[in-house]
């Protein structure tokens, strides 16, 4: 198992930006949690934009707030993770300025640290890329709940997003988002974001 490479890590902090640019920004960082000691990583290789209120697709369209997305109103740099289908969570980076209501859901990644950890809480996965390749598989290889909802990922000691090698414009493709069809039009619009060619993307 691997151990924490640095007490001190540095952080990712361009949150403030609207959701689309901080969506393809992700692409290519580090998503970090630290457990017991144990480092769980992996990098961000697909994304979807949430926009607020006027997207239909968002859980805070037409301005819905409720204690469930209270964390989607945060400032950006906030976590919100939510419950699904009554067995899964999902976790978002919210972006953009306190009250606005966007966020970013990190739908998979290449892991990178802890796979040891994450093949016994994803037993199922036949294959070492499919451990993070969709956004309730990611939350489970990393052991992701509720219990974050709300955190900062700017400090919070257990939960961060670290700077990596970018990702060049050339590499990244948008895609219409997964599993919002009663969103109208708003399912048709191109807010996945995923790099090209990569393995670890998860499937529709």
């Amino acid at each position: 198992m691997t151990g924490p490479r640095n007490p001190s890590p540095e952080r990712w902090t361009a949150y403030d930006a609207d959701a689309v640019t901080v969506a393809r920004s992700l692409l290519g960082q580090r998503l970090v949690r630290l457990e017991g000691g144990h480092r769980l990583s992996g990098i961000i290789v697909e994304t979807e934009a949430y926009l607020g209120a006027d997207d239909r697709a968002a859980h805070t369209y037409g301005g819905r707030r409720t204690a469930r997305n209270e964390s989607m109103y945060l400032a950006g740099g906030h976590a919100y993770v939510y419950f699904i289908y009554g067995m899964h969570y999902c976790l978002n980076a919210v972006c953009g300025r306190a009250g606005e209501g966007t966020a970013v859901l990190l739908r998979a990644l290449a892991p990178e640290e802890g796979l040891e950890i994450m093949r016994t809480r994803r037993p199922a996965a036949r294959r070492d890329r499919e451990l993070c390749s969709g956004p309730a598989r990611l939350t489970a290889a990393l052991n992701i709940d509720r219990a974050l909802d709300g955190i900062d990922l700017r400090t919070h000691p257990q939960l961060w997003i670290e700077p990596a090698a970018p990702v060049g414009e050339g590499r990244i493709r948008s895609r219409p988002r997964i599993g919002v069809a009663s969103a109208g039009s708003w399912a048709e619009k191109p807010l996945r974001f995923l790099i090209d060619g990569c393995r670890h993307v998860s499937r529709p």
